[in-house]
């Protein structure tokens, strides 16, 4: 997938300034694309200018008091089909990259309790994840069956995160009492 792809998700559900729109791919913010998306403010920028000059992108400018003018973004019928023609597309699963697994893999030049600390501490990362997923899941999905369409479609995307974090907790927690014994 490409940042435009994810620019133009992401500015489907709101359009916003292209500073806000950084906001979205930051994961402490509910509900949004950087759960499972990453990409920097300079990416992000420069990826605007060129979606607006493929005609996928449109900016209004908003005159503001003691501040330069904002370009709120919103996504154009073209871009909406851009859209539609990459999600037809066929999908590969993504290739795993994850040091941890690298670093288990030569494990046995380290004593067992350096890759238990490690372990411990990619636990609690992943408990922490799986605790803002639950709040999110309360606070905005408590009845998934009365969602919006556009809802269950943003309701499945933290569904897979749920499940993602508590297969790592599972994992971990295997892990551990494997190394432990």
């Amino acid at each position: 997938m490409a940042i435009a792809h994810a620019i133009l998700a992401a500015l489907l559900h709101k359009p916003c300034s292209g500073y806000d729109l950084a906001k979205r791919f930051d994961q402490s913010v509910e509900s949004s694309v950087g759960f499972f998306w990453m990409a920097s403010f300079q990416q992000i920028y420069r990826e605007l200018g060129r979606l607006e000059e493929k005609g996928w992108l449109q900016a209004e400018t908003v005159p503001q008091d003691h501040r330069p003018d904002k370009r709120i973004y919103s996504v154009t019928e073209a871009g909406q089909q851009a859209l539609r023609e990459w999600i037809a597309e066929p999908d590969d699963p993504m290739p795993m990259k994850d040091d941890l697994l690298v670093k288990l893999y030569a494990g046995h030049l380290v004593p067992p309790e350096v890759m238990i600390r490690k372990l411990e501490t990619q636990r609690q990362q992943h408990q922490q994840r799986l605790t803002i997923y639950q709040e999110i899941q309360q606070s905005y999905f408590q009845h998934p069956d009365t969602l919006s369409a556009q809802s269950k479609y943003v309701y499945l995307t933290l569904l897979n995160g749920l499940h993602y974090e508590q297969g790592w907790l599972a994992w971990c927690e295997a892990a551990i009492a494997l190394l432990q014994s």
